[in-house]
């Protein structure tokens, strides 16, 4: 009888894959070689079956194959089928049941499947940051960020500070902007670069120094402020890290309040003010457009004397870009001021050549005119009207939030200690806003309130 039952488990094993078309009467021809196995020649049984799953597989009946192989206990080679069988709900239910040694292995298998196959969806529920990357490789950044937000914000801000960089290599930075404006902008060295390009790349830019310009220097202040705010809680409070991030602050926070003074006629002395204070910060600001700002800007309020140290000094630097050195400039109108004379040389000019000539006329003219100076005004210290250091004492004084000169008598004081105002000042732009209720000088306003805290003088008026 053995023989019999033998004999009929060979003529079932005659069959192979290429027999024929009918893969399901072939399956059901192995399966009953095993059965008789099984039952009737148990010596053969683990043979019979291992042949059975092998032709099985070969016609991609591999849930077959892999039950056959748990009737004898082979429980890899049986995850092997349903994984080779993108069974992977079965694969991985056969290993937790039955060898939750094999759980990683199968972990492993799906993963590189997934990234295979490009799914991403599927992929981050395994592995996030593969996932993710994958979204990267392909491009879909918009996706990336939309699912890293549901994986908290470490992983957020990784993927965010990511796409930022990206951008800004596309010419995008003002898009880089909108997303540490969206997301958050934390206090992590890997984003300190960033953070830095954005501003450089804006104080660079064209069209950045118009009254509608407003926006875009107030999201980047706003995000400067988060940056700080966040270094001030950590171990880098009082830091140099902290001092540049302060700095470029300070840099946006002016730019922003111009663009907001420059839309109201009767602030235009606070606007020409700024311009000449933001000169202290040349080494973060491009220096030709610097001078050439604080230049026009004297100019235009009547400042002759200032107008032509200023642009003359512009028009020094603007040779010293085509040489590709600053080192050779006379510094002799600046040595008792602080505006820096150890700057980067600008990549390239700020103006055009015929708007450079045009700078180059006027100071010509005005150097044959007599009633013309070539010196900085001074104040009560004795010393450069914009300067917050006075040589003679040493003694350096506050910066005015609102117009960017020295804070020295009439100030108001605020809440946070380093912030206070020219009184003048001060009230002027309070006044402006209450006047012309302008959405810009009210948003100045809102950010003053944080950055210095409420004013402190009980005297401070509006006018």
């Amino acid at each position: 009888m053995k023989g019999e039952h033998s004999r009929a488990i060979d003529m079932y094993l005659k069959v192979t894959p290429n027999s024929s078309d009918n893969t399901d009467a072939m399956a059901n021809a192995w399966e009953k070689a095993v059965e008789l196995a099984m039952k009737f020649v148990p010596s053969r049984a683990e043979d019979v079956t291992m042949v059975a799953c092998e032709r099985l597989a070969e016609i991609k009946y591999y849930s077959q194959s892999a039950e056959l192989y748990l009737g004898i206990e082979m429980v890899k080679e049986a995850i092997d089928m349903f994984i080779e069988g993108e069974l992977w709900t079965k694969a991985k239910k056969c290993a937790a049941d039955m060898a939750p040694n094999l759980e990683g292995y199968v972990e492993e298998r799906y993963v590189a499947f997934l990234k295979q196959k490009g799914k991403a969806d599927q992929l981050v529920d395994v592995d996030v940051i593969a996932g993710l990357d994958m979204m990267i490789q392909r491009g879909e950044w918009a996706k990336c960020i939309q699912t890293a937000e549901q994986q908290g914000n470490e992983v957020l801000s990784k993927y965010v500070a990511q796409y930022a960089a990206h951008l800004i290599k596309e010419n995008n930075t003002m898009k880089a902007l909108e997303l540490f404006l969206k997301h958050g902008a934390p206090p992590i060295s890997q984003n300190f670069n960033i953070y830095k390009r954005i501003v450089y790349e804006m104080v660079s830019m064209d069209g950045m120094s118009s009254p509608d310009s407003y926006k875009l220097w107030a999201d980047m202040r706003d995000v400067l402020y988060e940056v700080t705010e966040g270094l001030n809680k950590t171990k880098n409070a009082g830091s140099a890290v902290l001092k540049e991030f302060e700095d470029m602050l300070l840099v946006c926070h002016y730019y922003a309040n111009r663009a907001a003074c420059l839309q109201q006629d009767s602030l235009d002395s606070i606007a020409a003010q700024i311009s000449v204070s933001l000169l202290r910060h040349t080494d973060i600001i491009p220096c030709d457009k610097g001078f050439y700002e604080a230049g026009m800007a004297a100019k235009n309020a009547g400042m002759e004397n200032m107008a032509f140290v200023f642009l003359n000094r512009y028009l020094d630097i603007s040779e010293g870009i085509e040489e590709g050195s600053l080192e050779y400039l006379d510094n002799t109108d600046f040595m008792d001021t602080d505006i820096p004379f150890e700057v980067p040389v600008p990549e390239r000019q700020y103006l055009a050549e015929d708007k450079r000539e045009e700078v180059k006329e006027w100071v010509l003219a005005v150097s044959m005119d007599q009633k013309v100076e070539q010196v900085l005004p001074v104040d009560e210290r004795g010393t450069y009207a914009a300067s917050l250091v006075a040589p003679s004492t040493n003694i350096t004084s506050l910066p005015c939030v609102i117009t960017g000169y020295p804070v020295l008598r009439n100030k108001i004081d605020f809440k946070r200690p380093g912030r206070a105002a020219n009184k003048d000042g001060w009230n002027k732009f309070v006044m402006a806003t209450k006047v012309s209720h302008s959405p810009e000088c009210q948003d100045v306003l809102r950010f003053l309130g944080q950055y210095c805290g409420v004013p402190q003088n009980p005297s401070f008026s509006f006018g």
